[in-house]
This record gives structure tokens, sequence and C-alpha cells, in this order.
């Protein structure tokens, strides 16, 4: 079974006052950068982040980095689910029989949450995202079974917590691991 990664990188960042694809952490290394190690580390091939805000700039910050493809989100503005739908739709053209995804702004999220997370639910008919001590949180899992119907059902900034939940995600707990918090302001 092989899994691609997905990082949702194209929003304007307006409550962080920029992309935060283009945000560091303390010690200067980007957060994408991060949250890719992490993804790869924890089991994917091939690794998509969905840009879309300042696209030029972010295309520049996505080739930077090795083995890593970007994917333009033209309508980025509508929301998170633009970014969803752009993602899935270019994992279509791998090999990957799952998608892990993961926003930009979990800096923090280590390899093992995103192995904890994968291990249970790949496959091409898995879905499975990470608990917090009963809180959803990232990364999610989407087998490619469910990429077209996940697409067709997100809407404006929200993204597929809700096929998510209606479909009955296996919830794999890692609060052991880390406490799933994502940086939406500065």
């Amino acid at each position: 079974m092989t899994a691609c990664g997905i990082m949702l990188a194209a929003g304007a960042g307006s409550r962080y006052g920029q992309p935060k694809i283009f945000a560091r952490d303390a010690g200067g290394v980007l957060w994408l950068e991060r949250v890719v190690a992490a993804v790869r580390a924890g089991g994917c091939s091939e690794v998509l982040v969905v840009i879309g805000a300042e696209a030029e700039r972010a295309r520049e910050v996505v080739s930077a980095l090795d083995s890593v493809s970007p994917v333009v989100a033209g309508d980025w503005a509508d929301g998170l689910s633009a970014s969803v739908r752009a993602g899935l739709a270019a994992a279509a053209n791998t090999d990957a029989d799952s998608a892990v995804i993961a926003p930009v702004d979990v800096p923090g999220m280590p390899a093992s949450v995103v192995a904890r997370v994968l291990e249970a639910g790949a496959g091409p008919a898995s879905l499975a995202r990470a608990s917090f001590d009963g809180r959803p949180g990232h990364p999610a899992v989407i087998g490619r079974d469910h990429w077209e119907l996940v697409a067709a059902s997100v809407r404006g900034d929200s993204g597929a917590n809700r096929y998510l939940a209606t479909h009955a995600a296996l919830a794999v707990e890692c609060a052991d691991l880390w406490d799933g918090a994502d940086t939406d302001t500065r």
C-alpha cells in the first residue's frame, strides 16, 4: 500500500498575518519543511503541497524542497475546500491508494502521529484521523475510494470533517504522542 501526503498551504493566513506557507519556527525553519518531513518519515512516498495565495512566491518555496510537488488551487480564495479538491485531484494522478492530509499550520506534528494514523487507516477504502483525548485532529487518511466523494462534499472554508464524521472514520488516539495543536495566530 502506498500513500501520498497532501499539505494544505493555499490560504492567505488572514488570522496569522501572512500565508502560513511562509511561516517559520523560532529556529528559522519553515513550518512547511517540518510538516513535509513528518509526513515523509511517517510513511508517505510522495508529497503534494497545495498553494494558492501568493502562488508564484509559494511555488518558489515548494520548489526548493526535495521531491515535493506544488499543486495550485486556482480557486483558493473559496476556502479550505478548494485546497482539498485540488490536492485530491492531483493525488488521483499518483499510484497512491490513500492520502495523508494535513494543513501547514501543524509544525509540531511528529512523524509518529502520521505513522500511527496511516498504519491504522491505510488502503483504498480507508478513512481515519488522529484524535487527541477524543478531539478530532490532524492528519486524516483518506483512501482512494473516497477521493471523488470527499471532493464533491466539501464546501467553502470547511475541509473533510463532515465527510469523515458521517462516514465513521476511524479515530486513532494520538494524545500520547502530541497535543494536536495548530497555529492560527502569531
